[in-house]
């Protein structure tokens, strides 16, 4: 599993830019971004092929390190929770997960699009501390998105991919 990190979570697991894998970017790569709401850490992960995006908060550093088996087990959970098979969007081996620099500015976009609605459900929501995140996650995976001229959901893309 490659995992594209934004700045400011790697900076969070403390990995220096010159310990990153160089790989080419694929449509089963994941992004992984990290953002605050209500001084709090979220964790963002979208796959890039699909746009499928699986949201954590109040996270704290102690829960993802390693990060390799909090983002496999996170993934898998997300993935059972919408009623899809854990290896739908590619195998996702703890042990084999590989860090990388972004790739996508499109991707990141998405994400960015995601983490406003998030902040904005959050806070009608009256805050981190009573969020439905069951909901808001099902919400971000139903939310439609532009992509290549076509509005679709991240589970639209999900269904089109071949079976594996």
């Amino acid at each position: 599993m490659i995992l594209r990190c934004t700045v400011k979570m790697l900076n969070l697991l403390g990995v220096r830019a010159t310990s990153l894998h160089d790989v080419p970017a694929s449509d089963e790569d994941w992004y992984l971004n990290l953002f605050w709401i209500d001084r709090r850490k979220c964790l963002l992960l979208t796959h890039a092929g699909t746009l499928f995006p699986v949201l954590a908060a109040d996270v704290r550093k102690a829960d993802i390190t390693p990060i390799g088996p909090y983002v496999s087990d996170l993934v898998e959970a997300h993935l059972r929770s919408e009623g899809l098979a854990t290896d739908t969007l590619g195998r996702l081996e703890p042990d084999d997960v590989q860090l990388a620099k972004t790739a996508s500015r499109s991707i990141l976009g998405v994400m960015n699009e995601c983490a406003v609605n998030v902040r904005y459900r959050i806070d009608a929501m009256g805050g981190i501390d009573s969020a439905e995140l069951v909901s808001l996650n099902r919400f971000l995976r139903r939310t439609l998105h532009n992509r290549a001229g076509q509005y679709v959901s991240p589970l639209d893309l999900v269904s089109r991919r071949p079976q594996r």
